[in-house]
């Protein structure tokens, strides 16, 4: 939303918009409203995707990266198996694998503050004052956010 306050990106956007909404300009009186209205939805988001682009949402869990994914997907695969086939073999191998997923998360996550304490650390005893406050204010936004 802040690109909308820059005149160049503000005027792209408006003529993006004026030109999809020249085209909803043809359609029938009689058609559906929740089709009208999904046209005009897709209309906006096409429109500030082309002229503002899309922002990139901030990863909340600095240590959860592609590694954890692979993990993720193996839970995923387990639990299918499971759902076409609720043997009790089938059962045990996703218990296991939903034990083996949350100790990585859980280790990958204390590595990752102890990484992050050990920063804080050095950052007081060399008296970087700025780096050891900007530290602790990401910790506790870190750590409201339930990371």
């Amino acid at each position: 939303m802040r690109k909308l306050n820059e005149p160049e990106f503000r005027e792209q956007y408006q003529i993006e918009i004026t030109n999809k909404f020249a085209d909803l300009e043809n359609l029938n009186d009689d058609e559906d409203v929740n089709r009208t209205w999904e046209n005009i939805k897709e209309n906006l988001q096409t429109s500030a995707k082309e002229s503002l682009g899309l922002h990139e949402l901030k990863q909340n869990k600095p240590w959860f990266d592609e590694e954890r994914l692979g993990f993720l997907d193996q839970r995923k695969q387990a639990k299918m198996q499971w759902i076409q086939d609720p043997s009790q073999s089938n059962v045990d191998n996703l218990n296991k694998v939903r034990r083996e997923v949350s100790r990585h998360f859980r280790n990958k996550k204390k590595a990752y503050l102890r990484t992050k304490i050990e920063e804080l650390e050095t950052n007081s005893k060399i008296q970087n004052i700025r780096d050891l406050y900007r530290g602790i204010n990401d910790f506790n936004t870190y750590s409201q956010e339930g990371g």
